[in-house]
């Protein structure tokens, strides 16, 4: 496993919201974690990435306890992308990007050549070389996304945790966000780990689905095995009918309410 949480405790302060979980990241996998709001999806995102230490257990990352790695070592093999990032007012997208070079630096290494290389491909990777003098501020929600994801690119690493990277984005600019993510899995080999919402979208982008509720993993899989409509049901409170995709096929999560249904009148 490339990245492992093991009897892991989680929480804040006097507040604990994941106790004893363990879960496994295999390499080269795009994995979504999904569940209700609250049950704990990016508590467990932060502690993989090191952002969040637990209170129990430990998180491994290439069988090595990640809370005693040094904190550039780490950057320089996992990339995070936090839930609504936020950059400084007027910070171009080729400034933003080339920030995901600073784990590379040091006092007796600055800015290079590889830097540079860095950088240029990973604006080519998002599509964002025609927009790499552009106030950040000044792109639409999908761009932004992409610029953001750009800078975790150009760290160099191969591993990538990202927290609800659709939000707040209309369905169009979720599709092209999405389709970077598969894109990049596919073409440079990055294994990603991302929360997600939209049950559907989920299923069609990730390869495995880890399924959430009250801190705990209820189940973890294929697509096929994880979004069954008595797991729907349990895990969201959800009547639902779950039919094939028919573009692609994965499963298609289709509501029926959140209420039993009438008993009809004799």
């Amino acid at each position: 496993m490339r990245l492992q949480a093991v009897d892991v405790r989680l929480g804040y302060g006097d507040r604990l919201v994941v106790d004893g979980l363990d879960l496994g990241i295999e390499s080269g996998t795009i994995t979504a974690i999904i569940g209700p709001n609250g049950c704990g999806k990016s508590t467990l995102l932060r502690a993989l990435g090191r952002l969040l230490r637990p209170s129990g257990g430990q998180v491994l990352l290439d069988g090595r306890r990640i809370d005693g790695l040094p904190a550039r070592e780490v950057a320089r093999v996992l990339g995070v992308l936090p839930q609504a990032p936020v950059a400084p007012e007027g910070l171009t997208v080729a400034d933003l990007v080339a920030r995901g070079r600073h784990p590379h630096q040091a006092w007796y290494r600055q800015w290079s050549r590889d830097d540079e290389a860095a950088v240029a491909e990973a604006l080519e990777r998002t599509g964002l070389l025609d927009l790499a003098d552009r106030p950040l501020d000044e792109l639409s929600g999908g761009q932004r996304q992409r610029a953001w994801i750009s800078m975790a690119l150009a760290q160099g690493t191969d591993l990538l945790l990202l927290d609800e990277p659709t939000t707040f984005l209309d369905l169009a600019h979720q599709i092209e966000v999405l389709e970077l993510i598969g894109r990049l899995h596919a073409e440079a080999g990055k294994t990603v780990v991302m929360v997600l919402h939209d049950l559907n979208l989920a299923a069609r982008y990730a390869g495995r689905l880890v399924a959430m509720k009250d801190g705990r993993v209820v189940v973890a899989g294929a697509p096929e095995d994880v979004l069954t409509e008595e797991r729907v049901e349990e895990i969201f409170g959800l009547r639902a009918r779950v039919i094939a995709d028919p573009v692609v096929g994965t499963p298609l999560v289709v509501p029926i309410g959140t209420r039993p249904a009438p008993v009809p009148r004799p």
